[in-house]
């Protein structure tokens, strides 16, 4: 069953994470990426050295493997298109692989499969937006979302008036009205070949509006057990109308009004499952191996209360990273710090995250609120 020889294209630190769990099993996994001061390349000897946007590499890298994965969007689906055509796996399919890389074709896929997400429309370029301001057809405030392109917050301008049209992006675009937020979700969701599916507990985001990253999230999600529901409910069905193997991460919105909405999805492990590491039965790293290798699921089963914080590089702080305060914050029971071993920090890159683990609710708060101004990545 895991005698297969797993390939990964990107090297960063979901890969990294994904290596350990296979490492449990020793299951061959080998990565495509770069260079080799990339997170995967230290925990994982098979590591080739190649760019996964072009052809040659992603083609020539995928003859060698038996199944084909990701572990970031933006990479060469033509090639993914040829290695299925000569009989090669490929989870997620390259075919909707390319939907989610288009935020555009995202959107409209919701639509077309009456998967609850919030109006919008798309525009080429920012002429064509203010043009559609003028014309009263876009009001403020609204969200500019990049087609392609967009990672971790960038590709993003919340315009709330016309004080802001100097943020707007001169690119193919997806504008929205700016939903009433009242909470943001996130849902992970599997699904293995044979059609089998498990879903994990819907967990809460809290963002930083300065980096516009997920600062933390809280599992599980302070949201009644109706709402709960519904968004596994939606989650299940997005990865069920997308036909998609592997791993599924739908990021929602819940309203002040209680509807919850689709924002956008990443078909594979994702920021927002950090915390199954340590607070479920099965990781999202472990439920990625079992579902492209077409094995049985794992339970998804939380075993405690969890916060997970991302460990970003501090502002001002530009090269070697120091991790200070990790003394008294290891020493604390429950306290779970994962170092992504990246060799250089950056205001806001993301370093590592540390996941915080109680019984107890308030207890936990407590906890992270201590790791939060304790752990610093300086310089």
């Amino acid at each position: 069953m895991f005698n297969k020889k797993i390939g990964v294209l990107g090297g960063g630190q979901l890969g990294k994470m994904t290596a350990l769990a296979a490492q449990n099993w020793d299951v061959p996994l080998c990565f495509l990426d770069k260079s080799l001061d990339m997170p995967s390349a230290k925990v994982c000897p098979d590591f080739t050295i190649g760019d996964f946007q072009d052809y040659d590499d992603v083609y020539n890298f995928g003859k060698q493997c038996d199944i084909i994965t990701i572990e970031i969007e933006s990479v060469n689906t033509a090639a993914l298109r040829d290695l299925v055509a000569e009989g090669k796996i490929v989870h997620p399919a390259p075919e909707m692989l390319e939907v989610i890389q288009d935020k555009g074709l995202q959107k409209e896929f919701y639509l077309q499969h009456d998967l609850a997400s919030s109006p919008f429309i798309l525009l080429e370029n920012k002429k064509e937006i203010i043009d559609k301001i003028n014309q009263k057809e876009i009001s403020f405030p609204f969200v500019q979302k990049a087609r392609k392109g967009g990672y971790d917050g960038k590709g993003v301008a919340v315009i709330k008036n016309e004080n802001d049209l100097d943020k707007l992006m001169d690119t193919p675009s997806v504008i929205e009205d700016l939903v009433d937020i009242h909470k943001e979700l996130a849902v992970i969701v599997a699904q293995n070949e044979r059609g089998e599916t498990a879903v994990y507990s819907t967990v809460e985001m809290v963002f930083s509006e300065e980096a516009n990253l997920v600062e933390y999230l809280l599992s599980p999600a302070r949201i009644s057990q109706a709402q709960e529901d519904e968004a596994k409910d939606l989650a299940m069905q997005c990865i069920q109308k997308m036909n998609l193997c592997g791993i599924l991460a739908v990021e929602m919105f819940l309203t002040n009004k209680g509807d919850i909405l689709i924002n956008e999805v990443a078909p594979r492990p994702h920021n927002s499952g950090h915390h199954t590491i340590d607070a479920c039965i099965t990781s999202q790293y472990e439920q990625l191996i079992r579902a492209i290798s077409n094995a049985p699921l794992g339970s998804t089963k939380s075993t405690t209360n969890a916060i997970m914080l991302n460990l970003l590089g501090e502002p001002n702080y530009k090269g070697f990273p120091l991790y200070y305060g990790l003394s008294e914050c290891i020493k604390i029971e429950g306290v779970k710090v994962h170092i992504y071993g990246k060799e250089e920090t950056k205001p806001y890159r993301k370093m590592g995250h540390v996941t915080i683990i109680d019984d107890d609710k308030e207890r936990i708060i407590e906890k992270a609120k201590f790791v939060k101004e304790t752990l610093k990545v300086i310089v």
